[in-house]
């Protein structure tokens, strides 16, 4: 049983004091917010979302930071942008290998709202030639249409297309598949305001319900390319 009874509003409190100081001292001096309010409820969030999930997916959850809960600081290495931490709180549940996995399902969390979603934001080379020959391919390409049919019925709408023409080598042989193939990535995003949801039990329900409906293009990523 998880103890998830919701986010506590002074998580919203911890990650807008740090928007507005995103230094170290800041950090050090609110460290026992960040562990009482950022770090244990994401916990609890992870064992109850990725038990509830096994009913829409087998996606692993692993409730630490770098499993399902995302460090909250920065990779300034190659970045102008200097601030040390992260302004939000970011979720991830896969299949298979997490650092190999096809397709999973995110979540994030920030002052500004709540963001939902599923898919994979980038192919690597190899993965892309192999998303590339499935479009075209005479059983996974009807496959992949009526995954994208039943997400834009759902009221999503299918992310990724990056190229305005299609690839060199690869004939479509219908509308649909000259538009999967302009995409370099596969996924499906929402953005959400806060509601009161957050700090309740109930947000766990709220989140998967939306996951289930985004299922169609996780399970054709994983089934084809995982």
């Amino acid at each position: 049983m998880s103890d998830f009874t919701g986010f506590p509003k002074r998580t919203l409190t911890f990650l807008r004091g740090l928007r507005r100081n995103n230094t170290k001292a800041w950090f050090d001096e609110h460290r026992g917010d960040y562990d009482r309010y950022w770090v244990e409820p994401a916990k609890d969030f992870v064992e109850a979302a990725g038990a509830a999930l096994q009913a829409v997916a087998p996606v692993s959850a692993e409730p630490r930071i770098n499993g399902s809960i995302f460090r909250i600081n920065r990779d300034i290495r190659f970045s102008k942008d200097k601030a040390p931490y992260k302004d939000h709180l970011d979720f991830w549940f896969w299949e298979g290998e997490r650092s190999t996995a096809a397709s999973g399902f995110y979540l994030r969390i920030s002052p500004d709202g709540v963001g939902i979603g599923a898919g994979a934001h980038r192919f690597e080379r190899d993965r892309l030639g192999a998303y590339r020959a499935a479009v075209i391919d005479t059983k996974a390409g009807p496959a992949l249409s009526r995954a994208v049919t039943a997400i834009e019925k759902a009221g999503h709408v299918v992310e990724g297309a990056t190229y305005k023409t299609t690839p060199r080598g690869f004939e479509p042989r219908n509308d649909r598949q000259e538009q999967m193939l302009r995409h370099s990535a596969l996924w499906i995003g929402e953005d959400h305001p806060l509601s009161p949801t957050l700090h309740s039990p109930e947000f766990v329900d709220w989140a998967v319900n939306r996951w289930k409906t985004m299922k169609p293009i996780h399970r054709w990523l994983v089934d084809r390319l995982g």
